[in-house]
């Protein structure tokens, strides 16, 4: 066998020992809460935009998750749901932060998943662990929340990629319903 062959059959090999998850929209339901009445300011980091993670599960393949714009849609939709106003900012230097009550900034601290290879039973899991940072107009820092969020799924006759995927979302899913839990709760967000 030639070289060109040789590579060809060592990248099917490669192609074949990998597995990538695209998440597009966490499709969270309405969310039926009373709005509270002030106006915020999000500032999404840079991995909330482009946030992927890969893992190579030791012996087996490597898996890529690729979140994209999800994260930003699962926390506007989160944000504007509860608050009056919730306009979205690429950094503090654009904000005029007389016009806002909090100024909002999430991020994802860490994100982990399992496959049914690691876990020796038919589940994929993924956990999720965001921080949510909430500062006054003047940048006095008054909240940083962690929210750790779950989700589990067992094999099915759709392909592990949809599975891991669909895991994903309940994991993006739980972590709203954990957000809008701790808001509710807050002494300093209360609602007027």
């Amino acid at each position: 066998m030639n070289q060109l062959g040789q590579n060809i059959l060592i990248l099917i090999a490669l192609i074949g020992c990998s597995s990538q998850v695209v998440i597009k929209d966490p499709s969270i339901p309405d969310l039926l809460i009373e709005k509270s009445p002030y106006n915020v300011a999000i500032i999404y980091p840079e991995n909330f935009t482009n946030f992927i993670h890969e893992e190579k599960v030791i012996g087996r393949k490597s898996w890529t998750i690729d979140f994209s714009e999800s994260n930003k849609i699962l926390f506007n939709k989160v944000f504007s749901s509860f608050f009056s106003t919730a306009d979205v900012f690429l950094s503090d230097s654009e904000i005029n932060s007389s016009n806002y009550k909090f100024i909002i900034k999430p991020n994802i601290d860490v994100m982990e998943f399992s496959v049914p290879e690691q876990s020796q039973d038919e589940t994929f899991s993924v956990w999720i662990r965001y921080r949510i940072k909430i500062y006054d107009s003047t940048g006095a820092e008054l909240i940083n929340w962690p929210i750790s969020s779950y989700g589990k799924t067992s094999t099915s006759t759709f392909a592990d990629e949809q599975d891991l995927a669909r895991a994903a979302v309940l994991a993006m899913r739980d972590a709203a319903a954990l957000i809008i839990l701790q808001m509710e709760k807050s002494k300093i967000i209360e609602k007027s």
